[in-house]
């Protein structure tokens, strides 16, 4: 479970998918009518790439998961949600540059 992948998580797959993993997360809240969350996906993909082994971006389709959107309070989308050892440590809520969402990870490992 250390790879770095990108997964499509649900309310009975998130605690599994996120919260267990050792390595940094990236929660993804989105929904596919969102302009600015296509518009980021892109570098999400990219990051995973970059990083290698040590990062994981897990995907919420809030209009399929409006419980976990709930749970975390998600009013706007996109929302990036840093999470390391299951706690959130930071979140990124819009369309950013790469550059930022970079320094965030940086402060996760």
């Amino acid at each position: 479970m250390t790879s770095s992948s990108i997964v499509h998580v649900t309310e009975a797959t998130f605690d599994q998918e996120v919260t267990k993993r050792t390595e940094p997360v990236i929660v993804d809240f989105w929904a596919e009518w969102c302009g600015p969350c296509r518009a980021i996906a892109p570098v999400l993909d990219e990051l995973v790439t970059e990083y290698g082994g040590g990062l994981t971006v897990a995907k919420v389709n809030v209009d399929e998961q409006p419980g976990l959107a709930a749970r975390y309070g998600i009013r706007s989308i996109p929302t990036l949600l840093f999470m390391k050892g299951g706690s959130i440590v930071d979140q990124v809520i819009g369309a950013v540059p790469k550059a930022q969402i970079k320094k965030k990870l940086q402060k996760l490992s």
